[in-house]
């Protein structure tokens, strides 16, 4: 059973790298200017910058929890997550 568990953590070792990497790649691919055209430098790095951070889990859903530290449910987890993210 502990050589099960080491051969998955090796495994989701190699895994979560080549995942992030993909997102990285993407993001690259959609950096391109209005009119259709490849960005480079400062506006590429900008741009793949801004799409990686679109990506991320949504770090206001993690801190919806009651002063108990209980998940929040519901209308008060939609408020929770509003109020994080600054009413928008």
């Amino acid at each position: 059973m502990k050589k099960i568990i080491i051969a998955l953590s090796i495994a989701f070792s190699f895994a979560i790298p080549s995942i992030a990497f993909a997102d990285q790649a993407a993001c690259e691919a959609k950096a391109v200017s209005k009119d259709g055209k490849p960005l480079y430098g400062a506006a590429k790095d900008a741009s793949i910058k801004k799409c990686m951070g679109d990506a991320k889990p949504n770090d206001c859903e993690a801190k919806a929890v009651s002063k108990d530290g209980k998940p929040l449910y519901g209308a008060a987890k939609a408020a929770s997550i509003k109020k994080c993210e600054g009413g928008k």
